[in-house]
């Protein structure tokens, strides 16, 4: 069965910011919606596909699965203070593994509420306050790391999709 979820719209932050974390956070959005765009339209079994023997757990659904963990832990525990359970306890990292009903849409609707998390989490902090549970960084530091490990898995989420279906392209 083919996700027949359409593309989530993407809109480039403006180009003369003036607040710092409005940029950042602009930018963690467009690079969001690049993310679940990068798995609208494709049928669960290309979604899951783990085409690299070097790393045989990396599919496109496990890697937006490990963004809404990333997002969790460090947005919504680490810089919001909330007390949820991490997504990630356990070695190797168990945010890549699929669960058998995981397909395109239940995982983006749980990478989408997170979203959600994470901004009521981030409510009220400023790019200079320390994070609320271990106070070990601050705000635009736990966001901007947020924002390269993003950038970094759309990388792979890119070369995922045109190995799954010749796809290319924002």
């Amino acid at each position: 069965m083919s996700n027949t979820s359409s593309k989530t719209h993407r809109r480039w932050p403006a180009p003369v910011a003036g607040d710092e974390l409005r940029l950042l956070l602009d930018f963690l959005q467009f690079l969001r919606a690049t993310a679940v765009n990068k798995l609208a339209g494709l049928p669960r079994e290309q979604a899951a596909a783990t085409p690299f023997p070097a790393s045989p757990r990396m599919s496109a659904l496990g890697v937006v699965k490990h963004l809404t963990a990333v997002e969790r832990w460090w947005l919504a525990i680490e810089a919001g203070g909330a007390d949820l359970p991490s997504l990630w306890v356990g070695s190797p990292d168990p945010s890549w593994d699929l669960a058998p009903d995981d397909t395109p849409a239940t995982v983006v609707a749980a990478y989408k509420a997170e979203w959600a998390r994470a901004e009521k989490a981030l409510r009220g902090l400023g790019p200079d306050d320390r994070t609320r549970r271990r106070s070990e960084f601050t705000v635009r530091w736990v966001v901007a790391h947020v924002v390269q490990e993003t950038a970094r898995h759309v990388g792979h989420l890119d070369v995922l999709r045109e190995l799954a279906d010749g796809e290319v392209g924002e």
